[in-house]
Formats: structure tokens, sequence, C-alpha cells
């Protein structure tokens, strides 16, 4: 089991780095509110990468309020984030540990390597891509015009705070996010002020959707949005130091809401600002778009304010990788593979700025990501509801042959098995620029990946975990 050595390894401090990974969290150095978690989830998801996903439910054809609607229920999954976070005050330890109950102590290592640090790089690098890009657009209109090497700059530098911020861990992130989040607020709330009077409120495209081509604009829209809250399966890092007898209504709440608030309100700006620019003003980048119609010094303060968005997302996703690292068993502390993250994404968004658009970026993959979080969220959340959140974290640590998760050969049968064949369900539904599934095909373009994935993944789960393949590790009473 990985202990400290001794009390002076645990620091939880705003100015001290943290040096716990992802080692149990004794009850003596629990502490917090549930409503702490409200301003740790908002601070990351009051982000200018709203406004491109907003954009995009545009230009997939929708009209103002088809798109609202569209935002509104895909924010929905924030539940399930929340939910998940409820396991770590249960367990003391993070959820990249927490889910050996669900794949068996080997299986778990195979899965967290996708949907806790690959994932993680890929979300550090699409927020990366989204500062670079502004930034570079910034420093354009003040002479620095050279198309690739600004924003690698830009990169560098938000990348090297970002991992800083990690790097000081839950305390700080604990202490700041509050004060970043009313940052964050008030100049994006400004910028929404200078949006409004560009909004066409009753725009409709050119050729109004409707029937099936409707339905798949719809259905791309919904897995777009549920891609964010799907991929935050690492919430119980976050939750985790909160005492054991927390309210786990309050976790839910406090989780669920903090990050769909400002994701819904943010991505309905998003939509009310594509409707008043060009279609050669989107072509170019919504980033572009935003500091056309800004004032100079408005355009300085968004930019700020996309740098200091990112770093907190990015933070708090690096901090969380940094312990899936642990977790698949590589022999490094918390701190070092911080670092090695965030060298990983740092390097995934120098490719992105040399190769693509934001808004290609980020709607190819936030669409294909689904195929790992949609299943591996079902699977999650389907395991608290039948052990009643009722996780040993001693257990969790015991890695011995025959132990209550080592299951078969180290794997669990009906984990693997649920998030593999939830994975391909997921496939068969997708639709995209460079993927159409069988199953998306056969429909016209409707995309039901997320929907059909996650039910696969969840009722397959449930049905093996209670089967004599997983009711071992299962407490039935």
């Amino acid at each position: 089991m990985t202990r400290p050595a001794d009390d002076e390894a645990f620091v939880d401090s705003a100015s001290q780095p943290e040096t716990r990974g992802i080692e149990l969290i004794d009850e003596a150095d629990r502490h917090g509110r549930p409503r702490d978690l409200f301003f740790v989830w908002a601070a990351p998801n009051v982000s200018v990468l709203n406004f491109t996903i907003g954009a995009t439910m545009i230009t997939l054809g929708l009209t103002l309020w088809q798109a609202i609607l569209v935002i509104l229920v895909g924010c929905l999954p924030w539940i399930f984030t929340g939910i998940v976070a409820i396991a770590g005050p249960a367990a003391g330890t993070s959820g990249s540990v927490i889910t050996r109950a669900m794949y068996g102590i080997i299986g778990n290592k195979v899965i967290v390597a996708f949907t806790g640090w690959l994932i993680s790089a890929v979300f550090l690098a699409l927020n990366w891509l989204a500062s670079s890009f502004m930034g570079a657009d910034l420093l354009a209109r003040l002479g620095l015009t050279n198309p690739i090497v600004w924003p690698i700059v830009v990169t560098l530098v938000v990348s090297a705070i970002t991992v800083v911020i990690a790097v000081y861990g839950h305390g700080l992130i604990l202490r700041v996010y509050s004060w970043v989040t009313i940052f964050l607020l008030v100049v994006f709330l400004a910028v929404t002020a200078f949006i409004l009077p560009n909004v066409d409120w009753g725009y409709r495209p050119a050729q109004p959707l409707n029937g099936v081509p409707l339905w798949a604009s719809v259905t791309v829209g919904i897995t777009l949005l549920a891609s964010t809250p799907l991929s935050y399966s690492n919430s119980p890092d976050l939750a985790r130091y909160l005492p054991k007898d927390a309210k786990p209504s309050h976790i839910v709440a406090a989780t669920a809401l903090g990050g769909a608030i400002p994701s819904a309100f943010f991505t309905i700006v998003g939509a009310l600002l594509a409707t008043g620019v060009t279609q050669a003003q989107l072509d170019a980048g919504i980033d572009v778009a935003l500091l056309d119609m800004l004032p100079a010094w408005l355009g300085v303060l968004l930019v700020v304010g996309v740098i200091v968005n990112t770093v907190s997302l990015n933070g708090m996703t690096t901090y969380s990788s940094s312990m899936a690292l642990q977790a698949i068993g590589i022999p490094i502390r918390r701190i070092p593979s911080a670092i090695v993250v965030g060298a990983i994404g740092t390097a995934l968004t120098i490719y992105l700025v040399m190769s693509t658009s934001l808004l290609e970026a980020v709607n190819l993959m936030l669409q294909f990501l689904v195929i790992v979080t949609g299943p591996a969220m079902a699977v999650f959340v389907t395991d608290i509801v039948l052990r009643r959140n009722r996780y040993d974290g001693v257990e969790l640590f015991d890695e011995r042959r025959g132990a209550t998760f080592w299951y078969t050969g180290g794997f669990s049968v009906a984990g693997m098995s649920a998030v593999v064949l939830g994975g391909i369900a997921t496939a068969l539904c997708l639709s995209t620029t460079v993927w159409v599934g069988a199953i998306s095909t056969a429909l016209g373009g409707v995309d039901l990946s997320v929907e059909v994935g996650m039910i696969v993944s969840a009722v397959l789960y449930a049905v093996l975990l209670r089967s004599r393949l997983g009711r071992r590790g299962l407490p039935l009473r």
C-alpha cells in the first residue's frame, strides 16, 4: 500500500507544494466543505472554449433557440461528474485508484492509461491551444506577427504556469479558485455585454433544417457538449480531502452546478456571438471575431482572462493526471509526474498550433473522446450505485494475487467487458467529419453515441458485476 513515510510528507497548503499523491488520506487530515467544490469547478468552466462550442451549434445549422435548447440538454451530464465525486471522500484516495474496484488491479492500469493521462493530455492541448491562438492574435495586433513562433511562446509560458499550479496542488486550488472565478466572471460578463448588441435574436440559417438532418445536427451538438462533463471521471480527486461524513448530496450539487452553470451560460453566449458575425469571421476563428468586436482594452483583458482560465483548468487537469501516472504503476512521485504530463500536453499543443484551427481541433477531438469517456463514466456511476458508495481504501491498495479486487488474473471481466463493448457501441453510433459509424450511417447521420454507449456499458456492467464473475468484489449486504 502507498502510504507516507512520515507526517511531514503530507502537505495540503496553498503556500507549499503538495507532496501527497494517491496515498490514503487519514480522517485526521480531512478538511473543507462540499460547497467549496462549486468554485473549484466553476473557475475552469468560465472559458473561451465554451464560446467556441457555442458557435459550433450555429455552424451545425441550428436556429438560435434550437441551439440554446441543445446546450441546456448537453449540460445535463454534469450530474454524472457530481455523482462520481462522492467516491473520493468515501475511499480517501484518487479516482484513478478507486476504479480498481471496477477493472481489477491490472485492468485498471490499462483503463487509466486512456481515461487518465491520455485524455488529460488532449484536454491540456485543447485549452492551451485556445490561449495560444488568442494570445498570438493579440500579439499580432501589437506587431508581433510570426504565426508559428508567438503561439508557441504563449503555449510555453502558459504551460509553465499551469505546471506550477499542479505542483502546489489541492491546497492552492482550493484557496485561489474562488477568486479566480470572480475575476473570470467579471471579465466574461463584460465581454458578454459587448456581444449582446450584435446578436441576431431571430437568427435562422438560410436553409433551416428539418427531419433527419435536423436531428443529426441536434444529436451531434449534444455529443460535443456532453464530452466535457463525461471526461471528468477524475472529480473524486478534488473531493477526496473532504471528511468521510460529508453529505453526498451536497458534493453532487456543488460539483455538478459548479461545472454546469458557467458551461451552459457561456456556451449560450458563444451561440449568440455566432449569430452576429460573418461566415468569414467564423472561418478565421471565433477568437479573432471576439477581438474584432471588443474595444482594445477589453480585448487585452479577455486574453488575460483566457490565460487565467486555461491555467485554472489545466492546473486541475495536470494535478489529476499526475496521480493517474502513479496509479498506472509508474514509479514516480506526484510532482515529477505533473511535470511529465505538462511536457506531453505542451508537445501536443505545439503540434496542433502548427497544423489546425481551433474550431476544427475542438470539434473533432471532443467527439472522439466520448468513445472512451462515456462508457468509463457509465461504469463508474453504476459501480457507485451498486456498492452504495462503499469503498474500502485499504482494500483498494491491496495488489496481492487473490485480493478483493484482483478478480481474474488481475482483470475484472465485468468492468473491462462493459467499457470495451460500450466503446464499440459508441463508435458505431458516432458521426464526425472523418468517421461515421454504421448505426449512425443507417440513421442518416444521427449521433446517439453518448446515449447508446453509456446505456450499453451501464447495463452490461450491472449484469456482469452481480454474476459469479464480479460478485467477489461487490459488498451485497
